[in-house]
């Protein structure tokens, strides 16, 4: 079910899920049964007992949602979750197919960490979605924010016209990229690691190219495809 999983801290999970997990998207012309019954089997294979991860309707903005419990989707391009009181911070899933998924873990004293996820495309990388990601962590009680950076089309594979990797590197320029075959792109993941630094983020993983990895879901490749998820929960 997982394609790259780890215990990130004690009692925190981040994950990534591959093609062979089947899509989780309900907005790409699935069948909609199907893509609730991959989500439930996904929340068992995390042993999230009982919970569920929360998906958002994302939109390619800058909107952070604050999430307590699970619910109807937020229209956000971005979550953050915290432990309140009993209950534990709320599991929380980003979906991608070429876009940068991000997740995030902050310490937050002697209380469960703080948890995130964004959904860093082109707009959003130029909107500044993980500065404001951030800056809802930290008003929360986040320190020591660590970030993890799942698939996502690499700045070789992702051409652009000119005009708009200019905009784009205007605000952030590390987006800045220049294709293998040497046409003007982006280079979303670099955009992102530049925005954490500046964040005082650390990044621990920093995932392959989607376009160019046939076990992940890409658009730039397949026009109309699934999404696979990044992922990120609080366990005993």
């Amino acid at each position: 079910m997982f394609w790259w999983r780890n215990e990130v801290r004690p009692g925190v999970s981040v994950a990534f899920t591959d093609i062979g997990a089947g899509n989780l998207a309900l907005h790409v012309g699935d069948n909609s049964a199907d893509v609730t019954a991959r989500r439930a089997r996904l929340d068992d294979a995390a042993s999230l007992g009982g919970r569920s991860f929360q998906y958002m309707d994302q939109v390619h903005g800058n909107e952070v949602a604050v999430i307590s419990t699970y619910g109807p989707g937020p229209t956000a391009d971005a979550m953050v979750s915290m432990p309140r009181g009993v209950q534990a911070a709320q599991p929380l899933s980003v979906m991608v197919a070429d876009c940068v998924p991000v997740v995030f873990v902050g310490d937050a004293g002697d209380r469960d960490p703080v948890i995130a996820v964004a959904h860093a495309g082109r707009p959003g990388v130029a909107s500044a979605v993980v500065p404001a990601t951030i800056q809802e962590m930290r008003r929360l009680g986040a320190r020591n924010i660590s970030a993890w950076l799942g698939p996502s089309i690499c700045g070789s594979c992702y051409e652009v016209p000119e005009q708009l990797r200019e905009d784009v590197a205007a605000v952030v320029p590390a987006a800045w990229s220049r294709t293998s075959w040497g046409t003007p792109a982006l280079d979303l993941p670099a955009g992102v690691r530049s925005q954490l630094a500046e964040g005082g983020v650390t990044v621990e993983y920093s995932g392959e190219c989607t376009l160019e990895n046939e076990s992940l879901f890409s658009y730039r490749r397949n026009s109309r495809t699934g999404r696979f998820a990044g992922l990120v929960w609080t366990h005993d």
